[in-house]
């Protein structure tokens, strides 16, 4: 009877403690979770009082529909676009940059102010970069060349001008964590595998990746969902186009939403997102067992 009563007042402290980091939690995720999916299941068209349960036809008309296919191959596109660029580009910075060399931190600060640049006013830059007539992307390529291309103009290059802009904005950011992460691997072992006659490459491959895994790993799941929720440069730069070239699942119930009124089809589309987001880090999760060395 004892260990049972302090095992309530045991878990009585830790509620009282956990408490108020809930409030917050519930207000302003679990809630609108659990109120979005509700909408999911109504025809409610975001203005009119009044709406009908349609339980699961805004599901079924979603699954039927060409956009939502075409949203998702260029949601995912556009992931692994951003994600593995952001990844190999902010460690191969972090590896010229971690020797502190005279003007390094001028370096590390110019790479790094991309991230904390406001969306809208990097993309309304490239929306002139990209200009086909008198950008610097195309005076850039003429100067190798090389053909101007019509970037966000033409459904062939747009989502790989998003994809540049949103790398450019996201590669100072993992290369700050790299650089830290390299700074906290242990010297002894460079100087152990060099007695032991191992190369800069093996050094490289069996002492620095697996030492920085966890970093890469968190870096990953970052990445990851920011590329999901990207909004602001494909708003700015292409608004879904050309031809829905560039149209991803979160642009996708913006349209449905807040241009088409058709709010119960649109949650639907965000309750696929999370069921989306939740399984994509589910796996790499699951993945990072096998080659996150802590």
């Amino acid at each position: 009877m004892r260990r049972k009563r302090k095992d309530w007042k045991y878990s009585g402290k830790v509620l009282l403690f956990v408490f108020p980091a809930l409030i917050p939690l519930t207000v302003f995720w679990i809630y609108p979770i659990l109120r979005s999916l509700f909408i999911s299941f109504t025809n409610w068209d975001y203005m009119s009082p009044t709406y009908d349960f349609v339980f699961l036809d805004n599901f079924i008309a979603l699954f039927h529909d060409s956009r939502f296919y075409d949203a998702l191959l260029n949601t995912l596109l556009f992931t692994l676009g951003t994600l593995i660029p952001t990844l190999i580009g902010g460690l191969l910075l972090a590896l010229l940059l971690q020797r502190n060399f005279r003007g390094s931190g001028i370096y590390k600060f110019i790479l790094f102010s991309p991230w904390v640049t406001p969306t809208v006013a990097i993309s309304i830059v490239w929306v002139w970069i990209f200009e086909p007539d008198t950008g610097i992307a195309n005076a850039v390529l003429q100067f190798f060349h090389l053909p101007g291309l019509q970037w966000i103009q033409s459904s062939d290059t747009a989502l790989l001008a998003v994809i540049i802009v949103t790398v450019w904005k996201s590669i100072g950011y993992a290369m700050i964590f790299y650089l830290s992460a390299l700074e906290k691997v242990p010297a002894e072992l460079y100087e152990a595998c060099g007695l032991d006659g191992a190369r800069k490459w093996q050094r490289f491959r069996d002492i620095t990746i697996p030492s920085i895994s966890p970093t890469t790993f968190f870096l990953m799941i970052i990445t990851m969902v920011n590329s999901l929720q990207a909004y602001d440069q494909i708003q700015i730069l292409t608004q879904g186009g050309p031809s829905g070239s560039t149209r991803t699942l979160l642009y996708m119930y913006y349209q449905l939403g807040f241009e088409e009124f058709d709010m119960g089809q649109a949650t639907a589309v965000a309750m696929v997102m999370i069921v989306l987001t939740v399984g994509l880090s589910a796996i790499q999760f699951r993945a990072s067992k096998k080659w996150v060395h802590y």
